[in-house]
């Protein structure tokens, strides 16, 4: 076996009220190289790697199950552009290149499918999972639970549509943000997220761009998330008012997005930023294009 290469785009999900449902892969990417080892030992090319290498272990244990062989010993290398903990799908990132390595070596027993079902297995939700195999806007289908993934629709996004992040220099656990959420919620709100969801999905397919402005109407997590996360609604605000078509709190942030036309997607940018340093909160943005291609090997 030689070494391999995977490069992973990173991703937005939930897109409002998507929850545990939407994803969408963005021209952002972490690259995950393997280099077989002997049986059953994980380790990474460097000390920096020790956050990884639970879920490099993870994957390679999961795929050996998937798969009825033995663990595969590997050295990993990442080269990350997708910051950790930050609503971009890193850790999809890591799994997926790591399971789409192992697959290489075994001669692509796994679909891109059985890929996805694998990462969504170990991730608990398909919406990063999806979108960082797959590719492009991507629509879920779960059995009873949200780590039951059955099926996705997925839809090209073009590149002059832009996916303007800014990212906040602190970092928020999934696990932790999700100790946040209500176990109930109203009817009413419900019926609204329901809604949202279901609009943007429709927007997206049917390619109107136009009709995304002030779409994403969310009452299922983003109320209980955004209070934890200084800024984040007002820097949204203020992305939409500086000419952005709509936006939402990226996963479980930190990271918050707004979609916009390139033509104004610097000013966008500015203003999104503006409103954290104005509440002395350090940011890094980026505009982004949708990813349509999904995983790839490199090497």
């Amino acid at each position: 076996m030689k070494p391999v290469t995977v490069r992973v785009p990173g991703s937005t999900s939930n897109c409002g009220a998507g929850f545990d449902t939407l994803g969408l892969a963005l021209q952002v990417y972490n690259s995950i190289s393997l280099t077989p080892r002997e049986t059953g030992t994980v380790r990474g090319s460097r000390e920096s790697d020790v956050r990884a290498e639970s879920l490099v272990t993870a994957a390679v244990n999961e795929f050996a199950i998937w798969t009825k062989t033995e663990p595969q010993g590997v050295e990993f290398q990442i080269d990350a552009d997708v910051p950790p903990a930050r609503g971009l799908g890193s850790s999809v990132t890591i799994l997926a290149g790591v399971v789409a390595g192992l697959n290489r070596w075994s001669d692509d027993v796994l679909s891109r499918h059985d890929m996805v079902r694998l990462v969504t297995k170990l991730e608990g939700h398909p919406d990063n999972a999806m979108a960082g195999v797959l590719g492009g806007f991507c629509v879920g289908r779960c059995g009873e639970s949200a780590a039951e993934y059955i099926d996705a629709v997925r839809v090209e996004i073009p590149a002059s549509l832009k996916f303007v992040v800014v990212s906040p220099a602190f970092e928020i656990s999934t696990k932790s943000s999700r100790g946040v959420l209500p176990s109930q919620i109203t009817h009413p709100d419900a019926v609204r997220s329901v809604n949202s969801a279901a609009y943007l999905t429709a927007v997206f397919v049917a390619g109107d761009y136009s009709k995304l402005r002030n779409s994403v109407s969310d009452f299922l997590h983003e109320p209980y998330r955004m209070p934890g996360i200084k800024g984040a609604r007002e820097s949204i605000d203020a992305g939409i008012d500086a000419g952005a078509l709509t936006g939402w709190l990226s996963g479980s942030g930190s990271s918050v997005l707004c979609v916009a036309e390139e033509a104004v997607a610097d000013q966008v940018a500015e203003a999104m930023q503006a409103t954290f340093r104005g509440i002395g909160v350090q940011t890094e943005s980026r505009v982004l294009a949708a990813d349509n291609r999904g995983l790839r090997i490199e090497a």
